[in-house]
């Protein structure tokens, strides 16, 4: 039987262990909360809160470097094309005003990066040129990744016969070379600014189509979706406030990989001579022009346009990386 001493050393009953005897002396118990901040973190590990998701996708956004490098590099050059021609001001658009310059001049104080063949200045041209090869660049990957989020977005949750159909439309545009295709179209019509934005948006829409087609046909048998549906939720209001809005991440990404693609689908038809039309002009254009004086030393006509061209697509596809890295939910701290 144990003594009147030993049940106090002991305790209350139901707890493992000794308390501290001056607890036991005094007749009190620690707070609750100094007992668990003594225990330390739970087994399943210590919940901190970090945010809302905006902020979790930034964190991880931020800690990649070449994110931040490309970042900087696409506000750079967007800054450069826009910005740029008020503090460097040129004449672009008038061709005899042009010849009055000196043809294929090499780089000089006034004429900071050379003229070209027609004499306007390169620099001023590299300006004039970008706004023209992001113009294209932007809207035809917003045109490209809003028709194919909805095509493949309404192929995926119908299914059946029509979802057949639909990506058998996207198998055979997908089964002919995407430049084959440009060419012709570009040849066919006239071409212009807003014509180069829907023939690269046309060939460029597939891709997404499929990429949403797929993540929906995931998201559909999701109990959120199933739920809506027993709920006489209607097909418009699924896709478009269930289906699209949950398959974000992946439209994003995909964007800004799009709008790469544009750059470098214009700068292959301007190289081809087939980009905007005169006295306009693109990076690609550029370059073709620049190309054929490559034998006569004429380096400053050849490499400002494509150097744009290489940074601005390696840009993208640097953020592109890390927006994937940043949506995906599995790589997001807890």
């Amino acid at each position: 039987m144990p003594e009147s001493g030993d049940l106090e050393r002991l305790g209350p009953p139901g707890l493992a262990g000794e308390l501290p005897p001056s607890d036991v002396v005094s007749g009190t118990l620690a707070p609750i909360h100094e007992v668990a901040s003594d225990l330390g973190p739970a087994a399943g590990g210590e919940a901190v809160s970090h945010g809302g998701a905006f902020r979790r996708i930034l964190e991880v956004f931020l800690e990649n470097r070449l994110a931040v490098v490309g970042l900087g590099i696409i506000v750079v050059m967007v800054l450069f094309c826009t910005i740029g021609p008020f503090f460097y001001s040129t004449n672009q658009t008038n061709a005899e005003l042009a010849l009055s310059t000196p043809l294929n001049a090499a780089p000089t104080g006034s004429h900071l990066l050379g003229t070209d063949d027609k004499g306007f200045d390169i620099l001023g041209r590299l300006m004039y040129g970008g706004q023209r090869s992001l113009i294209v660049g932007f809207a035809a990957a917003i045109m490209a990744t809003m028709f194919g989020v909805i095509y493949g977005a309404v192929a995926g949750f119908v299914g059946g016969a029509i979802d057949s159909i639909l990506m058998r439309i996207v198998d055979i545009l997908l089964s002919i070379p995407s430049l084959f295709l440009l060419i012709v179209l570009a040849v066919i019509f006239h071409t212009s600014l807003p014509l180069l934005i829907v023939v690269i948006a046309f060939v460029s829409w597939l891709i997404p189509a499929r990429l949403i087609r797929g993540e929906t046909l995931t998201l559909r048998v999701r109990e959120y979706v199933q739920a809506v549906r027993v709920m006489g939720g209607s097909r418009t209001r699924i896709v478009g406030r269930h289906i699209i809005p949950n398959a974000i991440g992946t439209i994003v990404v995909n964007a800004t990989f799009q709008v790469a693609d544009a750059i470098l689908l214009l700068a292959a038809l301007g190289f081809l001579g087939l980009g905007v039309p005169l006295p306009q002009t693109d990076w690609g254009s550029m370059l073709s022009n620049g190309v054929n004086f490559a034998f006569d030393g004429y380096w400053w006509q050849i490499y400002p346009a494509g150097l744009c061209i290489v940074l601005v697509v390696v840009g993208f596809n640097f953020v592109g990386d890390a927006l994937r890295d940043s949506l995906e939910v599995r790589l997001q701290r807890r």
